[in-house]
């Protein structure tokens, strides 16, 4: 099996250092706040689940995070350096990398040319990407907007990928796609994870799918995080997941 990356972002045996690290955030669109008291600590190889009703946050989160949306309170910092505000090119040279919930492809490009315009010095090579996804490899020379919903996402990933990825952060990955679709994409995530050291946050409506590859979860839910804890546990406790989605205190 290739691996995904030439170079490992560390070594499995020695302690994982914090790579992402939210403290204080506050999130929104102007002045408006959505998401408020948001902390995130997330070590090397480590997934989020970040669930949640529509409308509690989380796709705004993942944006500020990303620097595309300037945060209205809090620090963000990455390998322990402090992300400089609302600059998402600086963002994602230091390695923070966003997989929107639309994709973002070229339409008009193929497949091989949407890979070879993401990829950065060093960053995995096209053979890596369709080990990883090998739906991909007939598929190099057909433009990507001709491509069905499932491969456009395996194709969203695989260019970020390309980037290097120290911040993965994906948007709805089964955003238009068949549960079966999702059911096979979903275990790469903890495969990339492992594979590269990289932290993933996961924003995800398929909740028991996303909590059987994620270490932990949160729930947001109204602006605030409701609920948090190891994802194998709270998957042992779905009661508890429904009641904070309902906004009920009777098991959080």
């Amino acid at each position: 099996m290739v691996d995904l990356m030439e170079t490992r972002h560390g070594d499995k045996g020695s302690p994982r250092s914090t790579v992402l690290d939210c403290r204080g955030l506050a999130v929104g669109h102007g002045p408006t706040v959505v998401a408020r008291d948001i902390e995130l600590s997330l070590r090397e190889g480590e997934v989020l689940a970040l669930l949640g009703p529509n409308g509690a946050g989380k796709t705004t989160l993942l944006n500020t995070i990303a620097g595309i949306l300037p945060r209205c309170a809090g620090e963000i910092s990455l390998g322990g350096t402090a992300l400089h505000n609302g600059r998402p090119a600086e963002a994602n040279k230091r390695g923070i990398v966003l997989v929107p919930d639309d994709r973002a492809l070229f339409t008009r490009l193929t497949v091989r040319e949407n890979i070879q315009i993401a990829r950065r010095k060093n960053g995995p090579q096209l053979e890596q990407m369709l080990d990883l996804f090998p739906a991909l490899r007939n598929r190099l020379k057909v433009a990507a907007g001709a491509l069905s919903g499932g491969e456009q996402q395996m194709l969203a990933m695989a260019r970020a990928l390309v980037q290097k990825p120290r911040a993965l952060l994906i948007d709805e990955m089964s955003m238009g796609l068949a549960p079966v679709i999702v059911e096979n994409l979903l275990p790469v995530v903890r495969r990339i994870a492992d594979e590269t050291h990289a932290v993933v946050v996961l924003v995800e409506q398929h909740v028991q799918l996303a909590l059987e590859v994620a270490d932990e979860a949160v729930v947001l839910v109204h602006g605030s995080v409701r609920l948090r804890g190891p994802a194998d546990e709270l998957a042992r406790n779905r009661e508890r997941i429904e009641a904070a989605y309902l906004s009920s205190d009777e098991f959080v």
